[in-house]
């Protein structure tokens, strides 16, 4: 059984999803795997007829702590306050830091079908009044609190510390200030030049109310204090956040022993990495959500991170690589075989499942998207490079029927992906000069390969091969029959081609070109003199 759907039959009762992020800078691609994860339990659930509210938050009270996107003015002035209450860096066309960023994020949303029943910002939430009743639980449970630090998580707080950030009076600034003091009504607080090593407090130290939205609790606190005020029941988290004695746990034994609920069920989740390495939203690291969200198609993006099991981590570099174009062919590969056509190579687990929760609409015709006509990928892109081509025509035609309004739809969403991945991502294997005349280059084929080439030509006479895929084979199949390594018969065709030893996959190269023009290059080049 898929795992979401695990998750959904043994579920009782309503339930509520809930996710949230801090908008601290460029929302990278990966951030897009929780609201990914969320939606499709959400989906589940409803495919089970439990009935369910999908929330999605944003933390914009947290302090800035990041400098990667800030000028240097900014960052004396901007560090440690509320994200917020930090200017758009963009101009004004948000109202805020947070506003901004996680307003690029969200835009991303609809186009994936991930589209919440209830969207809230904490900054309105605790402005609202709505947290206040937790603040004081919090405040008079700080006892308890500070020992649930030390005990699950050994982190030691003073006797004085209190679980509260208050907004500074006097600098504005919440990451620098201490609560020392609490006395039912109003605390008392310190605003620390030292308190951390990434914004530097004004020194100002007063009492003031901490309701109405002038301070907010630490995360572990906040965290279960929404899952109470909001009533959530489930709440994906991600590896990070779920190691043992890490921010889950601690939340958890918060939520238990101080608001006295029990928390939500957690479905953790790992890392999508580049290079092996973490993505980062505050460092800037990692390619921008929006930016990736522009080149592959939500279908294509909801299987990037629905294909493996959530506590599996995604390897995924889309610079210079051909992720991009084998997440294509995993995407179609999906749709033939619940189509029932024959595919090459094992397929996951729940494979329909899986076809089925990576579509944009979750009401959709599964069978009829299943069956529709999709244009591999990389022909796409080849087709993109070569003049004068029509690449709709070639298509069709290749389709060997009219498409219909959603195959044309699919046809043009991919064109405009292949031109942008070319013009983003794609490595210089991918773009392609195909030479007019037979390549000066062609003379450093040596005889076997020429031979090769003379026994592609003569394969193709009669019956010209009508995909990249089935030319694909044939060049294997030459290439075995002629006893030439596979390296050496695809350099080869390369090189009489492209007039270089690499390029992209030899089969839908050749497969873009007119056939006629294919034969005759075959010929040229098996018959080209070798250098003396």
């Amino acid at each position: 059984m898929f795992w979401a759907d695990e998750l959904a039959a043994a579920a009782t009762g309503p339930q509520v999803v809930n996710d949230s992020k801090t908008p601290s800078g460029t929302v990278h691609v990966g951030s897009l795997r929780g609201p990914v994860v969320v939606d499709t339990i959400a989906r589940a659930l409803r495919g089970a007829g439990v009935p369910v509210e999908l929330r999605y938050g944003v933390d914009d009270l947290d302090p800035m702590d990041a400098q990667a996107l800030l000028t240097p003015d900014a960052i004396e002035r901007s560090m440690g306050v509320p994200l917020a209450h930090v200017p758009d860096p963009a101009g004004d066309c948000h109202d805020s830091y947070a506003r901004h960023f996680a307003g690029v994020f969200i835009d991303t949303f609809d186009g994936l079908g991930i589209r919440p029943d209830t969207y809230y910002w904490m900054s309105e939430v605790y402005a609202s009044g709505a947290m206040d009743p937790f603040i004081r639980r919090a405040l008079d449970g700080a006892a308890v609190i500070r020992d649930i630090y030390r005990r699950v998580a050994k982190v030691n707080h003073p006797d004085e510390w209190h679980p509260l950030f208050v907004i500074c009076e006097s600098c504005g600034r919440i990451g620098t200030t201490i609560v020392t003091g609490w006395d039912g009504e109003h605390v008392r607080y310190e605003c620390r030049a030292d308190l951390v090593t990434w914004a530097s407090g004004c020194g100002h130290s007063g009492e003031t109310s901490p309701f109405g939205g002038r301070a907010k609790l630490p995360y572990n606190v906040d965290w279960a204090a929404k899952w109470e005020l909001f009533g959530v029941t489930i709440e994906p988290a991600g590896k990070d956040l779920s190691t043992a004695g890490g921010s889950r746990d601690r939340s958890d034994a918060i939520s238990r022993e101080v608001f006295g609920n029990e928390p939500p069920l957690n479905v953790p989740y790992e890392f999508l990495n580049i290079g092996g390495k973490k993505m980062s939203t505050s460092k800037g690291l990692g390619a921008s959500a929006a930016q990736v969200a522009d080149v592959v198609p939500p279908e294509q993006l909801r299987l990037l991170f629905l294909r493996p099991k959530p506590n599996t981590a995604i390897e995924f570099d889309p610079h210079g690589t051909d992720a991009i174009p084998r997440l294509f062919d995993e995407s179609d590969r999906l749709a033939a075989a619940t189509d029932g056509r024959e595919v090459r190579g094992e397929l996951p687990a729940d494979h329909e499942r899986l076809f089925r929760y990576s579509l944009v609409e979750p009401d959709a015709d599964v069978a009829a998207e299943a069956a529709a006509f999709r244009p591999a990928f990389s022909h796409l892109a080849l087709l993109e490079q070569i003049p004068g081509v029509d690449v709709l025509e070639r298509v069709t035609a290749e389709h060997g029927a009219p498409l219909s309004e959603r195959e044309s739809g699919i046809v043009e969403e991919r064109r405009a992906a292949a031109r942008a991945w070319l013009a983003s991502f794609a490595p210089d294997s991918a773009r392609i000069a195909v030479r007019e005349e037979l390549p000066d280059e062609a003379a450093a084929l040596t005889d076997p390969q020429r031979g090769y080439l003379r026994a592609l030509a003569e394969a193709t006479a009669e019956s010209t091969p009508d995909s990249g895929e089935a030319w694909q084979a044939l060049i294997f199949t030459i290439a075995k029959s002629s006893g030439l390594p596979a390296g050496d018969a695809f350099r080869a065709v390369y090189l009489a081609f492209l007039g270089r030893p690499n390029g992209p996959r030899a089969g839908w190269l050749v497969a873009s070109l007119e056939a006629s023009f294919v034969r005759q290059r075959l010929v040229e080049a098996s018959a080209v003199a070798a250098p003396s």
